[in-house]
């Protein structure tokens, strides 16, 4: 196996392992991540999850504010690297910096592409209640998510699966495929295809609003939904006039009980059975502001949740 002289440039814990696999298996000049960010009920100074690793392993480390400046990219055209790698970076490199590797940039992409182009690839599969996700490594170009494919892998989904598990097993899975994709690159025997622009799908940003939960749809994507926002940006509802954070939610069709979408029908060692537009969803944790997760016959015992309660 030859040995590439890489830089990476990722920033939250998707990036992790692709960092440690490359130390192991390569020579990485550089990190490049995102700056620190106040974080936080203090609003505290903390640096992201592949800094924090990336100084344990005594790299070096670069935080650009904005990656298009020229001084940015005179610097990483000195480290003289083969290859860079792109892994959740969150910022969108130049025609320039793209040509600037001698064997160009590749990204490590959480969906199988051309499906789920976008920011949040993996809550989106777990909302749209997709049988299987993947990782994709692919040769970046000007587009986002556009360019030519170089390895696929995919897994099935779990009917239990949140945005946060397929999170932890699709980047595990990353940094191995991304192994496999640096020997081929490196010895030749990968040929990079184009992507069937005809199968593209979107995976827009989340944003906090994005976790209201709309009772009046079918339990299943209700379900969906609520397992494919956690942790972020977190599912919610309304009751009594306040949000009610809620965590693992599993469907049930053909109740003989019925309500009005967003009745608490329900509370018991199961959770909280809340009635939707067909059939009903159990949630079995619950948070409010302030408090923190727990059981939802545990929570209701504390706060006044009962049965023909209306959940907004």
């Amino acid at each position: 196996m030859s040995r590439l002289r890489v830089v990476l440039m990722g920033t939250p814990d998707f990036a992790v392992p692709c960092l440690r696999a490359l130390n192991e298996s390569h020579e990485v000049l550089a990190v490049v991540t995102q700056p620190d960010r106040p974080r936080g009920r203090g609003r505290r100074l903390t640096p992201p999850p592949v800094k924090v690793v990336a100084m344990q392993l005594g790299l070096t480390v670069v935080q650009p504010e904005k990656l298009r400046r020229r001084a940015v990219r005179k610097q990483l055209m000195a480290y003289g690297a083969d290859v860079f790698v792109v892994a959740a970076f969150g910022q969108i490199l130049s025609p320039r910096l793209l040509a600037v590797p001698r064997l160009g940039c590749i990204n490590v992409h959480a969906s199988l592409l051309p499906r789920y182009r976008g920011a949040a690839p993996i809550q989106w599969a777990v909302i749209n209640a997709e049988a299987q996700s993947g990782v994709t490594i692919m040769q970046m170009d000007a587009g986002v998510d556009t360019g030519p494919l170089l390895l696929q892998e995919a897994i099935g989904l779990r009917a239990d699966e949140t945005a946060g598990t397929l999170h932890d097993r699709l980047s595990l899975l990353g940094a191995r495929l991304l192994i496999e994709a640096l020997d081929g690159l490196a010895s030749g025997r990968l040929a990079p295809r184009p992507q069937d622009e005809r199968l593209a799908v979107l995976a827009p940003m989340l944003s906090k609003e994005d976790g209201h939960i709309d009772f009046n749809g079918a339990a299943k994507h209700v379900d969906c939904r609520i397992r494919g926002l956690d942790p972020w940006p977190g599912a919610y509802c309304i009751h009594d006039g306040r949000p009610l954070r809620l965590f693992h939610a599993n469907s049930e069709k053909g109740l003989d009980r019925r309500g009005r979408p967003g009745e608490v029908l329900a509370v018991d060692d199961r959770g909280m059975l809340v009635a939707c537009g067909s059939g009903a969803v159990w949630v079995s944790e619950l948070q409010s502001p302030g408090s923190r997760r727990m059981a939802a016959r545990a929570f209701a015992a504390g706060h006044e949740l009962a049965p023909g309660d209306m959940l907004s």
